[in-house]
């Protein structure tokens, strides 16, 4: 059974006009060949080449922009990079990896193709392009998304268009930015997960989801437990049990604890539950244990 044509979009249109794999245009591939707006394959010096500000890419991973620049040592540049004249210099649209791989080979030139297009134009582009590849965290993604919103004036249905993702996909990566800034950076830097995440937006006092994120890491909670606890509103619960009992010793055992330590010259802690438990002395080498056993003795 063949499949059904597909929606056209953006998908189609870097591919077509750059020869960029999996890329997206927001400029009509008729349009560009009848005006004459993309140039074919040249070559630009680095130095005449600038990033784009806008860039939503924030952290470039060193170990494969090493790997990348490895590549291009024993291949080139395969793909060019799209740029735009830019006052005095070329802005980068798409392309800024390859980029920063050439500069740390020390390359004096890049091959380049190069698009006539308004600022506006320019920025979707490059949102566009940069929000397909599989290395951005989320929050970058969430970024782009937004910026496509404040910036290019799309809606969600037009993202989604453009990006070939659901609606329900673009709007769930938007609400992570209504998460704390705590939150953000977690699943920024992979301490937490999207559907961690996902699960701690169910709480809606920002206290609560602060709470959560701490759990996340410091009990090792799945997802699945994360959607319990958020439906139980059981977020604010103790910690591990041990630090609970540790900080809530009967007052007589803070007593003993106290002349044990002292007594001992160690440090000493108790585990009481129902009036049994443990009495832990702690050591540091052979001498501090022989030190512990003569004054016991």
């Amino acid at each position: 059974m063949s499949n059904p044509k597909k929606k056209g979009g953006l998908g189609t249109g870097l591919d077509a006009l750059f020869g960029v794999q999996g890329a997206a245009s927001v400029v009509d591939i008729e349009l560009n060949a009848a005006k004459g707006l993309v140039t074919d394959t040249t070559t630009l010096p680095l130095e005449d080449i600038e990033p784009n500000p806008e860039q939503p890419r924030r952290d470039f991973d060193q170990a494969k922009l090493d790997e990348l620049a490895a590549s291009i040592k024993a291949q080139g540049v395969v793909t060019p990079i799209i740029v735009r004249k830019f006052g005095r210099k070329y802005q980068i649209i798409a392309g800024e990896r390859r980029y920063r791989a050439s500069k740390l080979l020390g390359l004096k030139d890049i091959p380049v193709r190069i698009i006539t297009v308004s600022d506006e134009v320019a920025q979707e582009i490059a949102l566009i392009e940069n929000v397909q590849r599989e290395d951005l965290n989320p929050i970058e993604i969430a970024l782009s998304y937004q910026k496509l919103i404040d910036i290019c004036k799309l809606t969600h249905e037009t993202i989604s268009e453009r990006v070939g993702k659901n609606r329900s996909t673009i709007t769930n990566y938007l609400r992570l930015l209504n998460l704390p800034e705590e939150v953000q950076l977690a699943l920024r830097d992979n301490q937490i997960s999207m559907g961690h995440a996902r699960a701690i937006i169910g709480l809606k006092d920002e206290a609560l989801q602060k709470k959560a994120v701490k759990r996340i890491i410091t009990e090792g909670l799945s997802v699945r437990q994360v959607e319990g606890l958020a439906r139980d509103k059981d977020i604010a619960t103790a910690l591990p049990t041990a630090k609970k009992e540790k900080n809530h010793l009967p007052e007589n055992f803070e007593k003993h604890k106290q002349h044990l330590a002292n007594m001992l010259s160690a440090k000493v802690d108790f585990q009481v539950k129902d009036n049994k438990g443990k009495l832990i002395i702690h050591f540091n080498s052979d001498k501090d244990l022989d030190n512990i056993l003569s004054k016991i003795r």
